[in-house]
């Protein structure tokens, strides 16, 4: 048992009431970033995310024009090593 009197305006009384008021806030806090923080992270990240797009699609228009748009060359062939002479 708890050794602080219980009752109206007692010590565990107002821990009562401030846990209450503490578990408000919490959910208050809670409502808040899913109503309002997160859709507004998620708006700037897409966003965010279709810019950096456009600059990719910007820098590889650019390389293809670097390259004077011709297709890429497959690698040459490594050297063939020497035949034996045959007996």
């Amino acid at each position: 048992m708890s050794s602080y009197p219980y009752g109206p305006g007692s010590v565990g009384h107002r821990i009562d009431e401030a846990i209450d008021r503490i578990q408000l806030e919490l959910r208050h806090a809670a409502a808040y970033v899913d109503g309002a923080v997160i859709p507004k992270v998620r708006s700037e990240s897409i966003s965010a995310l279709r810019t950096v797009a456009d600059s990719l699609h910007k820098f590889a228009d650019h390389l293809d024009s670097k390259a004077g748009n011709r297709p890429a060359q497959p690698p040459e062939p490594p050297p063939q090593p020497p035949e034996a002479p045959s007996s």
